[in-house]
């Protein structure tokens, strides 16, 4: 063969085979090393005695591009035999019919749509950088093109000696306003990072060497410091790792090693905190690379993260957390940082082998992961969708489906870790951490800010509950937490509390029987449950003791029983309401209306909801005729439905402007300076609403819970109220309770 020589022919052939063992985990089909090695020989005849600038084989960049795009990119073979060809002027030398016919179309699509991107005028693309990656897509059917268009810059700008110096200029403009972007946006981290660099040195070499240098001038000192830092930190996870194996969970192994932010990022904070390279906070990072089984691994991640924060106290609003919500490029890692001393913060980096596999080579590693042969399609599509949309990546793809958990890690002031569901709120991490401290739970303090018990946790929260002797479970309650641990709790409770007030509601009968000069006994007993279609006398006494059941209603229907005008009494029921029996349901077509125009019908609002005009409502007649308003999420609806649908009818409001009605709102919050006064004027003053009633009581916490009876005109009205004493300063929640 004409042209190289011998030796080099031996030197490019040993490359090329080196070049094979590399990607081979990657790309390994017979028929696809047997179409590279075709595109290889024919390079290597056609290329024979071609030199670049530097003097060196031209065969030697083709191999190089073919590992990159592999190994770097997370490309198969097409571009390692684009790669090879790419060079070769087909419209001249070569016609794209027998490219066609040697490689295939797609490798034909594909050098073809090289061609076309590399002739796009990229001299004003500084003015918009997005309208030019979106404009590749105007020329290109494959997007391997684009990629390995990223290759051949990533060789050039690796490689200078061998480029044209002219041509430089050029390169490293389309470096930083088009394939820095992408290579951002793509996750290919490592490429971005050393493509930063080399364009800094390019564009401000001054700059860069005094960091440079400072850097080596301080290098012992921050090794030092980088070094007990680790030694710190280790001693921590080795003390979390032994608990864990004691307590008979996960496994794990562990490294950590450290490393200066590279200097195009320190020179960012320099700009950012504007300060001289002396004073920047956070040079170094930390990076914990954890060994356990892929079932473990969030929890491993989060347990790590506890023991580092257990020494060092964290920085909440740099914690990044991209394990439970990868990125869309399938980034897995969990940020935080750390303060050293009071000048130094470390940022740390927790993730596994896998993760960090994926992390440092990409797209190849997590085709291995996935245990899936090499095909780039996934890939590909979505390097289309970040040209399709430059301001924002999409993060419905394969590996948030992949890797996605439903799980969330939380914190105790302690350290200990606890594993919630995605949606858990305070109320949920009180009742995981004592049965205690969620039965007086009042709010918590995460990370500095007091939150209500109603606030939803996220991933990474350091949590600390705060507690009241006055606070107990509420039947709402339930409708606050998402775990069955904490709903069964909370059902236990209000059961227990249910058995104590039935036995003073036992009393409270008891004692009205003895008035009316009526009998206690088992058979009155049976005839009230009966009448009130209730299961037994628990149900019964509860509902007395609970004003849920008129103590009036109690006497009305024994003195008709016993009295002397039982038979008139029961069967006095007025001719609308006896129609109205026909009524099934709430959602029945007609209805009566509640106001001037409801003719005989005797109606009166229920005290155990207590509904005011705007309230969608219902009316239960009862024995005596009266007609009965209940709110349609009243306690006993449901119950009333069910047992006594016959004498259910719909009604509506009318005809009650300008009459008032009783309501009652739970405000709770931190006790701050003049809050009471802020919330008076806004009932009293600014809204004109009369208050029947005011009661509050703060705990030694600082927190408060208030009670306000009003009188308003509508439900609209209170809404309206409620919302203005939410925007007050220090309130933290406000409900109506009645």
């Amino acid at each position: 063969m004409e042209g190289y020589s011998s030796l080099e022919i031996l030197t490019i052939q040993q490359a090329y085979e080196a070049m094979l063992a590399d990607i081979h985990p990657f790309v390994n089909a017979p028929e696809h090393l047997a179409l590279i090695d075709k595109a290889y020989r024919y390079c290597l005849e056609k290329y024979d005695g071609r030199y670049l600038s530097s003097g060196k084989a031209y065969m030697f960049h083709l191999i190089e591009m073919g590992r990159i795009a592999v190994l770097e990119v997370g490309l198969g073979y097409i571009s390692v035999v684009a790669s090879f060809l790419h060079g070769i002027d087909y419209k001249e030398n070569v016609s794209i019919k027998e490219l066609e016919k040697e490689f295939g179309k797609t490798v034909a699509i594909v050098l073809e749509d090289f061609s076309e991107i590399s002739q796009l005028d990229t001299e004003k693309v500084a003015y918009n950088s997005d309208t030019f990656q979106v404009m590749f897509l105007s020329v290109v059917d494959d997007m391997r093109s684009v990629l390995l268009k990223i290759v051949h810059r990533v060789y050039n700008i690796r490689n200078q000696n061998d480029v044209d110096p002219d041509r430089l200029p050029k390169y490293f403009h389309e470096i930083k306003y088009i394939y820095i972007p992408i290579l951002h946006r793509l996750g290919l981290y490592k490429l971005k990072a050393e493509l930063e660099g080399k364009l800094m040195l390019f564009e401000n070499p001054e700059v860069f060497h005094e960091i440079e240098a400072k850097i080596a001038a301080t290098q012992e000192a921050r090794k030092q410091t980088a070094e007990d830092f680790i030694a710190r930190i280790s001693e921590g996870i080795d003390a979390e790792l032994e608990r864990t194996k004691k307590g008979g969970k996960y496994k794990f192994t562990y490294a950590v090693k450290w490393r200066l932010k590279s200097i195009p990022s320190i020179y960012a904070k320099m700009k950012a905190q504007n300060v001289p390279f002396e004073e920047v906070y956070d040079l170094m990072a930390a990076r914990v690379i954890i060994s356990c089984a892929m079932k473990d691994e969030q929890e491993c991640c989060w347990s790590v993260y506890s023991a580092i924060t257990n020494i060092y106290d964290p920085m909440p609003e740099r914690l990044r957390d991209w394990i439970t919500q990868p990125k869309s490029t399938g980034y897995e890692s969990l940020h935080t940082t750390v303060k050293y001393d009071d000048k130094l913060w470390f940022e740390v980096q927790i993730r596994t082998t896998r993760m960090d596999e994926i992390a440092e080579t990409g797209q190849a590693a997590h085709y291995l992961y996935k245990g899936e042969k090499q095909t780039s399609e996934e890939w590909l599509l979505h390097v289309r969708e970040v040209l399709e949309n430059p301001s924002q990546v999409s993060f419905e793809n394969s590996y948030k489906k992949i890797y996605k958990s439903d799980k969330i890690f939380i914190f105790t002031p302690e350290g200990d870790l606890k594993q919630l569901p995605i949606g858990s709120t305070v109320l949920d991490f009180a009742y995981e951490v004592h049965t205690r401290v969620g039965e007086t739970c009042n709010g918590a303090r995460i990370n500095g800010r007091m939150v209500p018990i109603r606030h939803e946790l996220t991933n990474g929260d350091k949590v600390e509950i705060i507690t009241s002797k006055k606070q107990s479970p509420r039947a709402d309650w339930l409708n606050v937490v998402v775990t069955e641990k904490a709903k069964n709790k909370i059902r236990r409770y209000l059961k227990e509390q249910e058995l104590k007030e039935s036995e003073l509601g036992k009393g409270m009968l008891q004692r009205r029987l003895k008035n009316w000069k009526l009998p206690f006994s088992e058979t009155v007993v049976d005839m009230l449950v009966k009448e009130f279609k209730l299961e037994n006398s628990l149900q019964l006494y509860h509902k007395i003791s609970t004003e849920k059941i008129d103590i009036a209603d109690v006497k009305h229907f024994l003195t008709a029983k016993f009295g002397e005008n039982a038979e008139k009494t029961e069967k006095t029921v007025p001719e609308q309401i006896e129609a109205s029996k026909k009524e099934t349901s709430i959602e029945a077509e007609e209805s009566l209306s509640i106001g001037e125009d409801i003719g005989n019908v005797t109606y009166k609002l229920s005290k155990c909801c207590n509904p005011i005009p705007g309230d969608r409502v219902f009316g239960f007649v009862t024995n005596d005729g009266t007609l009965s308003i209940h709110r349609v999420n009243c306690p006993n609806a449901k119950g009333l439905q069910q047992r006594y649908g016959y004498r259910i009818i719909k009604v509506k409001w009318n005809g009650m402007e300008g009459n008032t009605s009783q309501a009652t709102i739970r405000i709770y919050g931190r006790d701050v300076m003049g809050l009471l006064g802020k919330i008076t004027k806004v009932v009293s003053e600014d809204l004109q609403v009369n208050m029947k009633n005011l009661n509050f009581n703060t705990d030694k916490d600082g927190f408060f819970e208030g009670r306000i009876v009003l009188q308003i005109t509508d439900a609209e009205a209170l809404e309206f109220l409620m919302d203005k004493i939410r925007s007050i300063e220090g309130i933290m929640e406000v409900i109506r309770i009645d």
